[in-house]
């Protein structure tokens, strides 16, 4: 039972190591110059403004929780097109329902101002 699971308990093993030695190599090899400029948070080029624990305004996350739907709805497009041929009509017809639900709800979330950043 065991020698099933060897190449994979390996392979963690393997992981492992190697992260672990990279870390602890780099830690012994490498510079240690430490200054404001590289203590300091880089934020997108720019110098940070104000505190880290500020609040998001609560469109932020519904903005984000929409497109997470939305791009998960369309990986159900990539099967759908391998397997199109072998669907024929009643395929192309699924597909047509679901885009159209997929497009009320995005017509729906787009008159309901979700999609407006302020």
């Amino acid at each position: 039972m065991l020698g099933a699971y060897l190449p994979i308990i390996v392979l963690v093993a393997v992981a492992a190591a190697f992260g672990l030695g990279s870390i602890i190599l780099s830690s012994l090899i490498g510079q240690k110059k430490p200054s404001d400029v590289k203590m300091s948070p880089y934020e997108c080029g720019c110098d940070p403004v104000g505190s880290a624990r500020e609040r998001f305004s609560i469109k932020f996350y519904i903005i984000a929780m929409l497109f997470i739907l939305f791009d998960i709805e369309a990986v159900f497009l990539y099967p759908w097109a391998v397997l199109f041929k072998r669907l024929g009509m009643f395929g192309l017809m699924e597909m047509g329902v679901f885009i159209v639900i997929l497009f009320v709800g995005y017509i729906y979330v787009w008159k309901k101002g979700a999609l407006e950043w302020e």
